[in-house]
Parts: C-alpha cells; sequence; structure tokens
C-alpha cells in the first residue's frame, strides 16, 4: 500500500455519498472529488445542511470543523471512565464541564472489558455506554479512542494479556492473522454497544480514533493500519469522523492512514517550536483544522523517582498559544484518576537509562482536577483562558468532602506461602513442569506467581543463584525463609546462596505491571534458565518447576476475609517487622459516622496491596515513593463499619503513634511527593 499522505478528510465517509452526489453532476465533478478527496458531503441549501450531509466533518478551504454544517472548534478534556467509581463519573464530569469544555475524551479499554477469552464485562466501572450517556447529559460532545490498544499507562496499554495465552508469537498492532481476528471479534462487541451515540444517529459521539500514536511503534504496518480503518468504518459509517493521533516527527507518515484525519500531541516542553509542529502536522495532512489531542497539563510518574509536577501557570499560557491558532485542543489529562487494582502499567527506555519502570497507583497526573476530582489552582487559571473562547456555563460546584478517620491497628491474619495461606489465596491447581510457567501460560493477569524447585547438592559454599529473565520482581526463599530479592527495577538477577540453609528453592515473582508503550510483548514470570554456579565455572541449569497461581483478585480476598476462622498467628510470626517467611495478610476495620474521601496513608509499611470493602485500591511501596498515600473514594465507605486488608510482602509498620500494632492512617489529605512535601493545593467552592 502506498504511504502518500492524503488531503481527504475523516474516516467514516471515504467518499462512497460524495461520488454518489457527483456522479450526478458530471465527470469532472468526479474527478475532482477523487483528487481533492474532500468526503464531506455536497449542499445546496444556504446553511451548507442536506440530509445527505454527515452531521460531523470538515471544511478543507477553510480549515475548520463543521457541526451540522457551522463552523466548529471544541476544547476537551480526557477522563478515563475506569479510573473512577461509577457513582463518581457525573460530579467529575459536572465539574470538567464548568471549565468550560465542551467535549470529553476517552479511552476505551479491552482488557477491561474483556478480561479472559470469551468472557465479557459491561457492569459497575465497565459501564461504559452508561459513562458515555451521562456525559451527553451533561451536554458533552465526546471524543472516543477505543484503540483497540490504548497506552494510557496501563497494564499492556490495554490490550488483554490473554492474547499471549492463546497466542504465544502473536505480533499485536500489526496485521498478524491471529490479531486482527481477535480485534474484529472485540470490535462486534464493542461496537454495536456505541452506535446510537454516533452524532449522526443523534447522539454526541463526533471522532472515533483509529489505533493510537502508531508512529511511534517499530512497526510502520499500513496493511494493518488500513484492515483497522476499515473495520472501525464499519461500525461507525458517516455518522462520525474516525482520526488519528500521532506524536510530531519524521515518524508521523508511519500513523497516517489514507482518508483518515491526522492529529498530533505534545506539551509545555515543545510549545516553543509550535510552528515547526503545525508545519510536521501540515506534512501528512495538509488541510482541515490544526488539533492537539493530547495537550499534557501534567505528566506520568513512576515509582522510585520524584512525582511529576507542571506549573498552573505554564500550562495556562501555552493553552492560550494552541488556541491562538484556532486550533481545537485537548487536555490530557483534565481528570486522571486512580490506577485501582493492578492496572498501572510500566515503561522502559533503555537508552534513557532508566530501564523497566512501573507507574504509581495514583493517576493523579498533576492534571487540572486532582485525583479526587477536586478543582485546584491550574483549574481556575485554565478555565480564565478556555473562557477566552467558549462560553462558560453557569454551574455550581458543590465543595469537597476529604476526611481524615485517624489510626487502623490491624492484625496479622494470615501467611501466604503457609498451607492455610495457599488454600485460601491460590487459584487453581499448581503446575509441574520443566520450566516455570508465565502468567500469561496459566492465564493470570496479574498478582504473584510461586516457583518452586528441589535444590541440588551444591558443590560450592557459597553458590551463586542466577535467574537469566525476570519480569519483574522475585523475593528468593529457601525452605520458606527469606534470603534476598531480585529486581528487574534495578537489574539485579543473581544472588548467593550457602549451604544448610535447606532444600526447597522458592521464587515468589510479583507482576509489577506490563509495559504499556512501544513494547510488543511484556510477558511476566520467569524466562530462560534458572543456574547455580559450579566449582568448575559452569551452571547448573535447575529444573523440574512447581508454579502456584496467586491472582490476589478483590473477591477471592474478601471471600477469605469473610470466612476465615480466627486464629491467631504464632508470636514468631506475628511480631515480625521484617517479613521473613513470606507476604502477610493483615486485618482491621475503622469506623465511619459521615462519608468522605480519604486517604490510606501506608508511611513505615513496605510493599504490597490494599483492599477496602473488598476493593483492590491498588498497589503502595512507601519504601519507593514517591507515592505514600493511596486514594480511598467516598463511594467506596459506608456508615458504620468499614474493613481493610494489606497484603504486605517486606515489613509491617509498629510505629504509627506509638502503637505496638501494626497500624496505618486514614487522612484527608494526599501525600505523592514522598512523607515531607506539602499536598498539592486545592480550591474550595
Amino acid at each position: 500500500m502506498s504511504n502518500t499522505p492524503q488531503t481527504g478528510g475523516g474516516g467514516g465517509f471515504r467518499c462512497t455519498r460524495k461520488l454518489t452526489l457527483a456522479m450526478s453532476g458530471g465527470v469532472l465533478i468526479l474527478v475532482i472529488a477523487l483528487t481533492v478527496g474532500l468526503c464531506v458531503g455536497l449542499s445546496s441549501s444556504d446553511d451548507g445542511v442536506t440530509e445527505d450531509t454527515p452531521a460531523f466533518s470538515i471544511d478543507h478551504t477553510a480549515n475548520t470543523f463543521l457541526l451540522n454544517g457551522k463552523p466548529f472548534r471544541y476544547v476537551s478534556g480526557s477522563f478515563h471512565y475506569f479510573r473512577a467509581l461509577p457513582d463518581a463519573w457525573r460530579s467529575r464530569l459536572r465539574t470538567m464541564r464548568a471549565a468550560g469544555l465542551n467535549a470529553l475524551d476517552t479511552y476505551v479499554e479491552w482488557s477491561l472489558h474483556n478480561p479472559h477469552d470469551g468472557q465479557y464485562n459491561w457492569e459497575g466501572i465497565a459501564d461504559v455506554v452508561k459513562f458515555l450517556e451521562i456525559a451527553q447529559e451533561e451536554d458533552f460532545y465526546i471524543v472516543l479512542r477505543p484503540g483497540p490498544y490504548i497506552c494510557a499507562e496501563r497494564d499492556n496499554g490495554g490490550l488483554p494479556h490473554w492474547l499471549f495465552t492463546k497466542y504465544p508469537d502473536i505480533k499485536v498492532r500489526t496485521n498478524d492473522a491471529n490479531y486482527i481476528k481477535e480485534v474484529g471479534i472485540w470490535y462486534a462487541q464493542l461496537m454495536p454497544r456505541l452506535q446510537h451515540l454516533l452524532i449522526g444517529n443523534g447522539g454526541k459521539i463526533i471522532m472515533v480514533q483509529v489505533e493510537n500514536e502508531y508512529a511511534a511503534y517499530y512497526a510502520c504496518d499500513h496493511d494493518y493500519l488500513n484492515w483497522l480503518r476499515d473495520e472501525t468504518e464499519k461500525y461507525v459509517g458517516n455518522k462520525a469522523l474516525l482520526f488519528t493521533v500521532d506524536i510530531p516527527n519524521e515518524r508521523m507518515h508511519c500513523g497516517k492512514i489514507d482518508n483518515v484525519f491526522a492529529t498530533t500531541d505534545f506539551g509545555i516542553d515543545r510549545i516553543f517550536e509550535i510552528d515547526n509542529i503545525w508545519k510536521l502536522l501540515r506534512g501528512v495532512q495538509p488541510t482541515g483544522p490544526l488539533v492537539n489531542s493530547e495537550f499534557y497539563p501534567g505528566w506520568l510518574t513512576h515509582w522510585q523517582e520524584m512525582n511529576q509536577r507542571r506549573d498552573g501557570q505554564v500550562v495556562a499560557d501555552a493553552l492560550k498559544t494552541i488556541l491562538s491558532y484556532n486550533a481545537s485542543v485537548n487536555l490530557y489529562m483534565f481528570f486522571g484518576g486512580t490506577n485501582f487494582g493492578f492496572t498501572a502499567g510500566a515503561n522502559y527506555d533503555l537508552d534513557g537509562g532508566i530501564g523497566y519502570a512501573a507507574d504509581i497507583t495514583s493517576y493523579d497526573y498533576d492534571a487540572v482536577m486532582d485525583e479526587a476530582g477536586g478543582v485546584t489552582k491550574k483549574y481556575e487559571l485554565v478555565k480564565q483562558v478556555i473562557g477566552e473562547v467558549l462560553e462558560l456555563p453557569q454551574i455550581t460546584l458543590d465543595p469537597p468532602k476529604r476526611l481524615s478517620y485517624g489510626k487502623v491497628e490491624l492484625t496479622p491474619a494470615l501467611e501466604l506461602l503457609s498451607p492455610e495461606g495457599r488454600a485460601a489465596l491460590s487459584k487453581g491447581q499448581p503446575v509441574i513442569a520443566d520450566k516455570p510457567k508465565s502468567f500469561e501460560e496459566v492465564d493470570q493477569y496479574s498478582g504473584l506467581l510461586l516457583y518452586e524447585t528441589t535444590l541440588p547438592a551444591m558443590d560450592l559454599d557459597p553458590t551463586l543463584l542466577q535467574v537469566e529473565e525476570l519480569r519483574d520482581r522475585a523475593h528468593v526463599f529457601v525452605d520458606q525463609q527469606l534470603v534476598g530479592t531480585l529486581s528487574r527495577e534495578a537489574r539485579i538477577y543473581a544472588l548467593p546462596l550457602s549451604k544448610g540453609w535447606g532444600s526447597t528453592l522458592q521464587l515468589l515473582v510479583e507482576n509489577q505491571g506490563r509495559i504499556n508503550y512501544d513494547r510488543a510483548n511484556d510477558t511476566k514470570g520467569i524466562f530462560g534458565k534458572v543456574t547455580m554456579q559450579l566449582h568448575n565455572g559452569g551452571a547448573l541449569p535447575l529444573e523440574t518447576w512447581t508454579t502456584t497461581a496467586f491472582p490476589l483478585e478483590a473477591d477471592t480476598i474478601e471471600t477469605w476475609r469473610e470466612k476465615r476462622e480466627r486464629v491467631a498467628l504464632s508470636p514468631k510470626i506475628a511480631e515480625q517487622r521484617l517479613l521473613r517467611t513470606g507476604p502477610i495478610a493483615y486485618t482491621g476495620s475503622f469506623e465511619v459516622k459521615e462519608v468522605g474521601d480519604t486517604y490510606l496513608n501506608v508511611a513505615g509499611w513496605g510493599k504490597g496491596v490494599a483492599y477496602v470493602n473488598g476493593f483492590n485500591l491498588g498497589r503502595y511501596w512507601p519504601l519507593a515513593g514517591p507515592q505514600i498515600t493511596l486514594y480511598v473514594p467516598n463511594e467506596l465507605l459506608k456508615v458504620g463499619e468499614n474493613s481493610l486488608v494489606l497484603l504486605e510482602y517486606q515489613r509491617a509498620n509498629k510505629t504509627v503513634n506509638g502503637s505496638e500494632l501494626p497500624a496505618v492512617q486514614l487522612d484527608a489529605v494526599a501525600q505523592l511527593d514522598g512523607e515531607s512535601s506539602e499536598a498539592p493545593q486545592i480550591t474550595e467552592k
């Protein structure tokens, strides 16, 4: 297929209706339509609107969008429905609308809706139709981004893990037969649910994205892109505009699709070269409106680095500059929210020196709104700029209610590696094989895998245990006694073992999040050989491994908590601060008299996962930082007793408020910048 840039307008048009009209006017008009590729509908009426004109289209002469035949410019904000609880959707959207936004931008996450092959989820936080209907009620036009790859700092970029279970050699985001087959199956489930929401069907979805920042991917597969365009158009028709988004650089042609409208993305760090960016965009999209589909008012943060912050005034000034070009723009993120559960992704940048880096649980992003949906100083500055180009609606916002519930004492209740822990929290039967099984091979989304094997006789003391490839982190035990930690992030893949420590080697491997950007495959577990050093300098492969799955799904944790026998652990185990015998589940409860948002402060703890009322809040890791608190939405809480479970991997906290019992705090203020930093500024309404 030719990669020559096309002038044509939006997808969903592709000239079918245009040609029918043009042919009635003569051969010359037909030739012009094919050559120029306007594909926005012809008109004989005074206002440019006929029955056959798409409701949302492009005027390539005036370089503007047309909404019902009239010039239109949007200022949108990104809010991903899967990063807030459903009962919070309307309040978040209303706060966004109050800032003057006239459009909403959101991804659709394949892995959320299709967690296992043949299984689909459209309820609760996965009720995307309800979310979009609420957005329409709150007076938003909608820019829909169904991927199927979305990046978004989500595990695997939103692609389901089971693709690699079913097809170990699959080449995602290419014309791979298995990949496009599965995308076709997925779209057949997704798209019919959304068709009534398209602008041409009376809804408010004006644009639908094809792929996502594809030019940044190593592939440049236009056969795949053209197939995906056609597959998307099959459902969208001329009822909305198809578009692409690509980073402005010399590879933009790899993401450009014939007859699909091209946009770009950039943040404040590149505003000084905005004229060159528009020039790059014009290289692949010579006419039509200028669009920045991802203007970044903040940025993502990884564990073990400083929290990313962007100055609000600089953001507002940059937004004003973009709008001065009569461009449409989307603020990514306007509201960031939270990577609940195990949904946070990771990045990998070997050239930049960071290697593998997992994303934190908070997706606060230093966005225009804070993680709990509150108004910030940046919000007020951005709202002022938006008000210069769009009419601000008169919306009164309720002030946020953020409450402290104080100290929560926790009781050590279950050792993960004990027989009781395995019975309660493991899933399925252990698998015995020559090599360790990956997360994908046992069809496990996240959590932990335990690999066990019998140690051979050592002819060196100490010897060196070496793991060829680890994804991502392993606590190493011998006879359930901790001997060290291996880490992909730290690039530590070996540690010494001494004679006499025991006979059973145990590697408890954590999936810290699949890479979400510019990687084709980030399967999890242990890969390659696991060896012990020999006296002669060689290496002895360790074989015959038992793999036990611990998905740590919220319903499993809650079932155990509700049904567990109230049997205390031995004092030796219960009083550990450093958890030398493996992870321990700690339980507690707290009383709520008035419901409000709060933050679980885990300062002093090590690394683990937290659950409130049977809901997985996400990963915590205060030892690494910068995130110290986990956001607890008010929608999770109830008046009366509320439950809390921490599954701690490394270290318990026994020092909060001088208590001898392990404890946490439920605070009214977030700590995302380390233990000593000030909280983000909040403007009360």
